[in-house]
């Protein structure tokens, strides 16, 4: 009797381990990172096709890792709660250190991130007040709306090559960008320091400083920390 219960714990945690087992459902859960989404967004922002898009989805709400709500027609996916981002960020971790070919994918991706001298959550936080430091958000318009790290200012990457020139060079920029496969900021980074402009990256964009509990502000002011 205690064997069989012990075989269905593994099987439901198994459960997780076979929702996770798929680049593409991988791929939605950190586009559902940003927020809430409807399907048409996720093909989108994905490129992935729109029934197999419905049918991943399918798969991580059977395991409930993503949540819906409907307006109207539409149904809009969400991550079911702030355990299942943390997990993303614990799964990417291990795999970084123990896999060989995904850092390999990664420096191909990102180049030398390290050469970069990213920032940390941490480092971020205990300097956020800081007057020599400029925080500049480079992803899209909304998404900074949506929400942002405290005193950042917005100014998306195209904007910002626009305007190299009219930013201070007796600061130190902190750029950052979604997640922490974004080519934004490193990007970006590495553009402002070719200006002589100090820069650095925000080590895993606004979805690790998410994930380490820092708070966003919004138009409306600041929201709550993530648990």
């Amino acid at each position: 009797m205690g064997e069989f219960i012990e075989a269905e714990v593994y099987t439901q945690l198994a459960r997780i381990g076979k929702a996770l087992a798929s680049p593409v459902r991988l791929r939605l859960l950190d586009l559902l990172e940003k927020g809430e989404s409807d399907v048409e967004g996720l093909v989108t922002a994905s490129g992935v096709g729109l029934k197999n898009t419905s049918a991943q989805l399918q798969q991580l709400r059977g395991a409930n890792l993503v949540t819906t709500r409907r307006e109207g027609n539409r149904v809009f996916y969400r991550l079911a709660g702030p355990e299942v981002s943390r997990l993303l960020g614990s799964l990417q971790s291990c795999a970084e250190i123990r896999l060989a070919d995904l850092r390999l994918a990664i420096g191909n991706l990102l180049g030398n991130a390290s050469e970069l001298k990213p920032v940390t959550a941490d480092e971020l936080r205990a300097h956020i007040d800081d007057p020599r430091i400029l925080i500049i958000d480079v992803r899209p318009s909304a998404d900074y709306a949506r929400g942002h790290v405290p005193g950042a200012i917005s100014l998306p990457a195209a904007e910002l090559r626009q305007k190299m020139d009219s930013i201070p060079r007796d600061v130190e920029v902190i750029a950052y960008c979604q997640g922490p496969y974004c080519v934004l900021s490193p990007d970006l980074v590495r553009l402002l320091r070719s200006h002589e402009i100090p820069a650095r990256p925000l080590e895993g964009g606004i979805t690790r400083w998410q994930r380490e509990g820092g708070a966003l502000q919004t138009e409306e002011g600041p929201s709550e920390e993530r648990p």
